[in-house]
């Protein structure tokens, strides 16, 4: 299956390998969980992105559901990398950060991004610290006012509601929402870094779920949904956010992008509900693949 696609795609008019572009994950590695880089790694990379990584910790397993679980800092290697690549001239058309462990990571990321990005690098950032009206257990209440330093310089931001509220330091607000509710906090939003915002979560009836989007250069919000699962499972924020950065550096706009990290995640969730698989591992991302990149190479 994979291999006809790969035919096909490779042959799509105006598909160049040579012109093949490079991203940066910046994630934490958990060996059992599907989250994170074991994430990211085959999603972008199944939508013909190379994708470098930069961990920040290996877990044994995701810190969510599972208890016992090893974890081992990787802060004091993250500067030693950065310099060795910088000796290699390398490039990167996207970085793509999620879950940090520690304000000194945040200050070390954005050193990181600072030193190997160039003015054409797009800068995902997913600001991972909160969910459902609660910031992480692992995080103080400090913690949010670090991560916006980091969201200053993204080009496009990521966050859920409850990181939205915490960005902005407002009281968080339970769904379903109001469209007056949902623009005026993606607009706030949008002031941190002045560009282009993703706001996911957003719901206005039981029906459909999906998210918002806005380029502050056009000043228009887009909405992109899908069928809303009464399911949640861990690491479905990761999937979006990896298809998410492999359509945009596919050149698909904001909006479509959205859409098919919208449509490819929720495809995941029924797989997983269907298989009745325990919602801690996380969900069959790999039996969607096929589904995204058709909607990448348009076959």
């Amino acid at each position: 299956l994979f291999y006809n696609y790969s035919k096909l795609f490779t042959q799509k008019e105006g598909f160049k390998l040579s012109n093949q572009k490079r991203v940066l994950a910046i994630h934490d590695i958990s060996g059992i969980g599907k989250c994170s880089l074991t994430v990211a790694l085959p999603i972008i990379s199944s939508m013909g992105v190379e994708t470098s990584v930069l961990p920040t910790a290996i877990l044994s397993t995701h810190t969510g559901g599972f208890t016992d679980y090893t974890y081992r800092d990787l802060t004091s290697d993250l500067i030693p990398m950065m310099e060795h690549w910088k000796t290699l001239n390398i490039n990167f058309d996207g970085m793509y950060t999620g879950f940090l462990g520690s304000f000194e990571q945040i200050d070390i990321v954005i050193d990181v991004i600072k030193n190997l990005s160039n003015s054409s690098t797009i800068k995902i950032i997913d600001p991972v610290m909160a969910d459902n009206g609660k910031l992480y257990a692992i995080f103080d209440k400090t913690f949010p006012s670090g991560m916006k330093k980091l969201c200053e310089i993204g080009d496009v931001l990521i966050p859920n509601i409850t990181e939205a509220t915490l960005l902005l330091e407002e009281e968080y607000v339970e769904g379903p929402y109001s469209k007056d509710y949902i623009e005026n906090l993606i607009r706030k939003l949008a002031k941190i870094n002045n560009k282009k915002v993703i706001l996911t979560g957003v719901y206005f009836d039981d029906k459909k779920l999906g998210a918002a989007c806005y380029d502050s250069e056009t000043e228009s919000v887009e909405y992109a949904f899908n069928e809303k699962i009464d399911t949640s499972y861990h690491g479905t924020g990761d999937v979006f956010g990896s298809a998410l950065t492999g359509a945009l550096l596919n050149n698909k706009s904001l909006f479509e992008a959205t859409q098919i990290a919208v449509d490819f995640t929720v495809d995941t969730i029924k797989n997983t509900k269907a298989a009745n698989t325990d919602p801690k591992y996380g969900v069959n991302f790999e039996m969607s693949i096929p589904l995204l990149i058709k909607s990448i190479y348009n076959i």
